[in-house]
């Protein structure tokens, strides 16, 4: 073997270590340092905030490659807190989520990219046994961090405004002075912290 052979086949060899070490990581989503808001106009007057306080699921992140990301997170409907108990029950009820029937909403990426300097991540969006198309608009991730317990760990929100009708959520009572009780179109936000799924599990 020549030494311009020998060159060549190093480099080569340098190259394909570079590039299995460029594969994107996985994360999971922490559950205790992560949830879901909505909002929702009430009697056409104000809007109603709550959160669902149970999001799990896997993130694979490649910040220098967005296209090979994905998203898999589910939301457990129990978990939902506005804080008016009577008014959980009912959103759990059949009216609402059904969620003796469609216990989990969630969420699955089929495309990532940037945009304007943000990540915009199409996917699947599944709630009350309807599956329709969204697109969230992205914000972070963060920079990753390693936490006292040698957790690395990012962050980042998405937020997509949804008319609740077409997921089947159509339940809704007419005003005495003219509207309706609650407004169709929701405002959705997810708050995630995940860990990347190679570290040690621990932490608080």
């Amino acid at each position: 073997m020549t030494t311009k052979t020998l060159v060549f086949v190093t480099l080569a060899l340098a190259g394909v270590g570079l590039t299995a070490g460029a594969q994107p990581a996985a994360y999971n989503i922490d559950a205790s340092h992560s949830s879901a808001q909505f909002s929702v106009r009430h009697m056409m007057i104000s809007n109603v905030k709550g959160e669902f306080t149970k999001v799990t699921g896997t993130v694979i992140y490649d910040p220098k490659n967005p296209a090979a990301s994905k998203i898999n997170a589910v939301i457990d409907v129990n978990s939902i807190n506005s804080r008016e108990s009577k008014r959980d029950a009912h959103l759990k009820s059949p009216d609402f989520f059904h969620s003796a029937k469609y216990p989990s909403i969630t969420f699955q990426s089929k495309q990532v990219w940037k945009s304007g300097g943000k990540l915009q991540a199409k996917g699947d969006l599944t709630m009350h046994g309807v599956t329709r198309e969204v697109l969230l608009d992205v914000t972070g991730p963060t920079a990753e961090v390693k936490d006292p317990w040698g957790n690395q760990r990012f962050g980042a929100s998405a937020t997509v405004k949804i008319n609740r009708k077409d997921w089947g959520l159509a339940w809704n009572q007419a005003l005495e002075t003219g509207g309706v009780m609650v407004g169709d179109d929701v405002t959705i936000t997810i708050d995630i912290e995940a860990t990347k799924a190679a570290s040690a599990s621990g932490g608080q």
